[in-house]
């Protein structure tokens, strides 16, 4: 709150202040610069006026000669006459050190009132330094900020107001960001690139006088507050007024003036020589070359960096393409879009949508009543689907994310959903005009989530938050997410389920001495592990990260870098991986120690390694297929263990098969005795291990290519495959092959398929995030996963279990999130985010496999879009924490036109 002086001590106060300032240009040889003079002036005014006595500097006005007279002139005076200094920015392209800056705003120290800073061309200079040593303002404007990864560590004491609006290259948050803010009320980052939920709500949570969050606004508002055309808006407007204590004039960012021109001054903003500055530093190309990732970056590039200078800021347009990019708006650039309160986006204006393939006038869509926004007019609804109510809505269920729904079928099931949840409720106004969402804003169930999540806040996006919505968003989370791991209700510490357990008590409720003696059993033991699991869990949103395919082996060429294509765990040795590289390498690791246990270079012309399968009887051996089509049987023990430029096949392997054209998989059965390859082919091969003759051909198994073949894990004759016919099979050697046990639908191409540990499952995964569990007995569907498609057709998605049969890991070639969901309940647990550096050096999950031997572990091989990018392999470990992904890479490229597993 501020503290008023008698208006003889403010001009007094002021009179010094100015004095001094002119003493301290004589000092330094340099003019009064005109525009402090004027902000002395119209402080005088003010005060004159009974006002606050308000010194406003703009730092437009100022040159680097005018920072050290007014820094002398701030330090040398009690500034305890003057209500308030505000520091602002109109306008980019400043040209100044930023050190100056950072002085002036220590020099006001407790005066200080609102920083609304601008360009960023000093922000390399000031940011590290305010993010670290905290800053005394109430009101922190940091729009248009080059901050990727946001690390506010310092003390913040004063703070009620923080604006990160238009920070495009805003990702994610370190993990003790916001930590010394007790008093920040209002947060908004409209147009930020924030994604994950559940970083995102762990680092808010530390906010606990966080009661107004933004991640897209009401097309009228410019604050954070609830839109006055909402219901209960002007309640709560009045209940604001009273927590701001007779100072609500605070509650701003920065002036009408500056908020006005923010949007004119997002479309304007021109930085001249930003790629010559920087180009050395981030060079960017992005590309594609068939449907695949070219995979590579910078030897140098690595996810340390908080900050993006690499982003061209021409326009708002350009921003509006890099967002759309992220969140599958398809290419939409119109950045007012129709969205629901709930944050699921409709856009009307004919672009890709919702309803890109259904047009309705708005008058059917959206009714101005007092139920807030509703979809009746359901006669046209049957025109297009037949009956409406077939629609088996659950409570919560409500629209997804645009890109998630372009076939007719989802359209309509979204938009009946919608009216189903939204409709009959009242929240919200009644007509909700989304402004610059960020990419968070489309996650389904983001709103519920962050309610559920943030249990004080009072207003999201500007909309209140009603107690009734507040029971239902509990009731859509705890349907859709899984607060802990195995449905732990409540969190524990890793020490009261050690200290239970040597009490000899159960990890849950116990009281009976018949519950302690059933500590012993095998049931207890494993549900201490699941305790263990659930606590290291809950401790931290940020898994610890760790890449595996770069190798301090010294060879003529020194520290070797590998571009990994494909990997697999060994099934018996827990320390053992090998993978095989887009340039024909086969390596095997000790990824826990970091050391090259096997090394063979390729043989010949480069062909990309794509199918891997150890034996299991024989666990130093290997089946390896490359995308030209040869296989064969490697002996780890004849491997050489370093890096050499020569081919040693000759001793590795054991056994050479015929070649299998265009091959993506090869699977090994549970008895070592054949093994399976497929390809872009109807057919598939089955080979004999030991003799190594021609192998059998089944012909035909599809009406598409067969991308990937698997036997069970306990059964050598059972095997599945999965094929971009949209059909997944299973088969029986003893049958015969003329006709499958049974095939199951999927909507899109099969990308993947795998047994469960226990051969109870099958999972599959088509593109673009159809997922789903079958019964592996007759295919049934067991559970469909509720991920979001994005609207690609090259969004090829991976699946495979973890922790046994308890969870899957899901991950998208064009995204780069691993989701991880209850294989019971269809739950999400977490979504794991990975990062590149800056934002044309995105980063992609082009496979990935759980540890077969650590619970809540797994592996990703990550690719890059960028041709000077190049893959690697990323150890996650969900019980550790941290936020930090070191990562390398090499400058060489090579496309993969392969797919494979």
């Amino acid at each position: 709150m501020l503290v008023t002086s008698t208006p003889n001590a403010m001009a007094l106060d002021l009179s010094l202040l100015e004095s001094r300032y002119h003493d301290a240009c004589r000092r330094k040889e340099t003019l009064p610069n005109s525009s402090i003079l004027s902000a002395f002036s119209k402080a005088v005014l003010r005060e004159s006026h009974k006002e606050l006595c308000i010194l406003e500097i703009f730092l437009d006005h100022l040159t680097h000669s005018d920072f050290p007279p007014l820094v002398d002139a701030f330090s040398m005076t009690d500034l305890s006459g003057i209500d308030a200094v505000d520091i602002r920015q109109e306008s980019p392209g400043v040209s100044f050190n930023g050190q100056c800056v950072l002085s002036l705003l220590r020099s006001i120290y407790q005066r200080l009132r609102i920083v609304d800073l601008l360009d960023w061309s000093f922000w390399k200079d000031v940011l590290r330094d305010l993010s670290q040593g905290g800053l005394t303002c109430q009101i922190l404007n940091l729009r248009f900020s080059p901050i990727r990864k946001l690390n506010m560590t310092g003390a913040f004491l004063q703070l009620h107001t923080l604006n990160l609006d238009f920070s495009i290259s805003l990702t994610s948050f370190r993990e003790g960001c916001f930590s010394c803010m007790p008093n920040l009320m209002r947060l908004s980052m409209c147009e930020t690139k924030i994604t994950n939920l559940w970083t995102t709500s762990a680092v808010l949570s530390k906010l606990p006088s966080l009661i107004e969050l933004r991640f897209q606004n009401c097309l009228c508002c410019y604050d954070t507050g609830p839109c006055p055309t909402s219901s209960d808006g002007e309640a709560i407007s009045v209940a604001h007024r009273k927590i701001n204590s007779g100072h609500q004039h605070l509650y701003t960012y920065g002036g009408s003036q500056s908020i006005a021109s923010e949007d004119f001054i997002f479309q304007n903003m021109q930085y001249p020589d930003t790629e010559e500055v920087f180009i050395n530093l981030f060079p960017d190309d992005d590309s594609y070359t068939n449907n695949e990732l070219l995979l590579s970056a910078p030897e140098d590039s690595s996810d340390e960096s908080e900050f993006d200078y690499s982003s061209n800021w021409h326009a708002a347009d350009t921003s509006t393409e890099m967002l759309s990019d992220s969140t599958g708006l398809g290419g939409q650039n119109n950045p007012e879009n129709e969205v629901n309160h709930y944050g699921h986006s409709m856009s009307f204006n004919g672009s890709s949508s919702i309803l890109h393939s259904v047009h309705f006038p708005d008058a059917v869509l959206f009714q101005n009543n007092h139920e807030g926004l509703e979809i009746p007019a359901m006669d046209v609804f049957k025109d297009l689907s037949g009956d409406p109510s077939n629609d088996n809505t659950t409570l919560g269920e409500s629209s997804t994310s645009i890109a998630s729904t372009l076939d007719k079928d989802a359209c309509l099931a979204d938009l009946i959903n919608l009216n189903h949840s939204i409709g009959s409720t009242g929240f919200g106004p009644r007509k909700y005009i989304s402004h610059h969402p960020s990419p968070i804003c489309f996650e389904k169930y983001y709103r519920e989530y962050m309610i559920t999540s943030l249990p004080r806040l009072r207003v999201l996006d500007n909309l209140p938050i009603k107690n009734a919505e507040r029971v239902r968003a509990k009731i859509v989370s705890k349907q859709y997410y899984e607060y802990l791991p195995y449905n732990r209700q409540f969190k524990e510490s890793v020490f009261r389920v050690l200290q239970k357990r040597e009490m000899g008590g159960n990890s849950g409720m116990w009281n009976s001495p018949k519950s302690i003696l059933q500590c012993t059993s095998a049931k207890n033991s494993y549900s201490y592990t699941r305790s263990l699991s659930s606590a290291k869990v809950a401790s931290s949103p940020w898994p610890h990260f760790h890449p595996v395919s770069k190798f301090k082996n010294i060879s003529r060429e020194g520290v070797k870098g590998f571009r990994p294509r494909q990997f697999e765990y060994h099934p018996s040795n827990p320390s053992l991986m090998v993978f095989g590289t887009l340039d024909g390498e086969l390596v095997v690791i000790n990824h826990e120690s970091g050391k090259i246990v096997g090394y063979l270079s390729s043989a010949g012309a480069l062909h990309s390694i794509l199918g891997l399968c150890w034996l299991k009887k024989h666990p130093s051996k290997l089946i390896a297929g490359s995308d030209n089509g040869s296989l064969q049987l490697y002996d780890i023990c004849h491997m050489p263990s370093i890096v050499i430029d020569r081919y040693c096949s000759m001793d590795a392997a054991t056994c050479i098969y015929d070649e299998f054209e265009q091959l993506t998989s090869v699977h090994v059965n549970s008895t070592d005795d054949k093994f399976l390859a497929s390809g872009y082919s109807k057919h598939v091969a089955l080979y004999d291990i030991e003799s190594g003759r021609s192998p059998q051909l089944f012909r035909d198994l599809h009406q598409e290519h067969i991308n990937v073949v698997k036997f069970a894990h306990h059964s050598p004759n059972i095997f599945a495959t999965s094929s971009f016919d949209k059909e997944v099979k299973m088969w029986d050697l003893r049958q015969g092959v003329s006709h499958p046990c049974y095939s199951a639908q999927s909507s899109r191409g099969n990308v993947m398929v795998c047994f469960s540990p226990d051969d109870q499952y099958l999972l599959s995964s088509a593109v673009d995030n159809e997922v789903k569990q079958l019964l592996a007995v007759d295919g049934r569907l067991h559970m469909k996963f509720n991920i979001a498609s994005i609207g690609s057709a090259q969004n090829y998605t991976r699946s495979y279990y973890m922790n046994g049969r308890d969870y899957i890991i899901s991950g998208s070639c064009e995204e780069n999130v691993v989701r991880i969901c209850c294989t019971q309940t269809g739950r999400r647990l977490r979504d794991i985010s990975l990062e590149g550096r800056g934002l044309r050096n995105s980063i992609f999950v082009q496979s990935l496999r759980g540890d077969p031997f650590r619970d809540f572990h797994m592996s990703v091989l990550a690719g890059y879009l960028r041709p000077s990018s190049k893959s690697e392999i990323i150890k996650v470990n969900l019980l550790g924490s941290s936020d930090s992904l070191q990562s390398s890479f090499s400058k060489s490229s090579h496309s993969s036109y392969g797919m494979g597993g």
